[in-house]
């Protein structure tokens, strides 16, 4: 187990933001929980002690939205997941994640942009493409896999869906639930899931039901126009922050 006080004092706080985002605004917050955790340990851990702890959140997300989701978008976001996920175990040892960060980052961006600047905002909801859908959920698989960082590609197709609130969120829930569960198997493969990593997940999980809740109590009180701009500048932070990882980490 991890016994450095400070790693706990900048998990917990971080956990609580991942958890209010889970269960209130679908994908994007969960970004900041690995790089709060990297401040003190490596980056291999800090990913394996999240993931253990991601399941367990999603355990709460999938029961609070268990009839509120999108069935045929899951199904046609899941095979483009699978194959994301296992490209990235293949690629584990040759992925460099500032790459990966500026990328993700790049494109999380220009999407809140384009959308504040008005080509997206006032549309119609835009209608479901599978080719779409699919190439967006590859990425993230891919992301999600190397550093929990799934949530911006994933809502670049959502979002101009303009689905009902609750709907979108339930979605997300059920589609990262069968991401990180399938996640369990390569990061086991790969030595990530430990008794140091496993451990420190079970110290840390009593956070997780405590975010979600908040995360359910904020979306019930919040109206759609709201939401969705709220989401929006989640993207937009969240990429903001993975360019300044990203750029950190090749100037360091």
């Amino acid at each position: 187990m991890i016994t450095d006080p400070l790693f706990y004092l900048l998990a917990v706080p971080a956990l609580l933001v991942t958890g209010i985002g889970k269960g209130g605004f679908g994908a994007g917050l969960g970004i900041v929980a690995v790089p709060a955790m990297t401040l003190v340990v490596p980056p291999l851990l800090a990913a394996g002690v999240m993931l253990p702890i991601l399941c367990f959140m999603d355990v709460f997300g999938v029961w609070a939205y268990r009839k509120t989701w999108s069935r045929p978008l899951v199904l046609i976001l899941l095979p483009g997941a699978v194959a994301g996920i296992g490209l990235a175990a293949l690629m584990a040892d040759r992925v460099e994640e500032e790459h990966i960060r500026l990328i993700i980052g790049a494109v999380a961006v220009l999407f809140a942009l384009d959308w504040w600047v008005g080509r997206r905002g006032g549309d119609a909801p835009r209608p479901h493409n599978k080719a779409s859908g699919s190439f967006w959920a590859a990425v993230s698989g891919f992301t999600s896999f190397v550093g929990h960082a799934g949530g911006p590609p994933i809502s670049v197709f959502l979002l101009p869906l303009k689905l009902d609130k609750t709907i979108y969120v339930g979605t997300t829930a059920i589609f990262f639930a069968a991401v990180n569960y399938l996640k369990l198997a390569p990061y086991g493969w790969l030595g990530l899931l430990n008794q140091t990593t496993l451990t420190t997940a079970l110290v840390l999980a009593p956070v997780c039901p405590i975010g979600i809740w908040i995360g359910i109590w904020l979306h019930n009180r919040v109206s759609p126009g709201l939401f969705y701009r709220a989401c929006y500048v989640f993207v937009f932070l969240v990429g903001c922050k993975l360019l300044w990882d990203g750029v950190r980490s090749m100037m360091g």
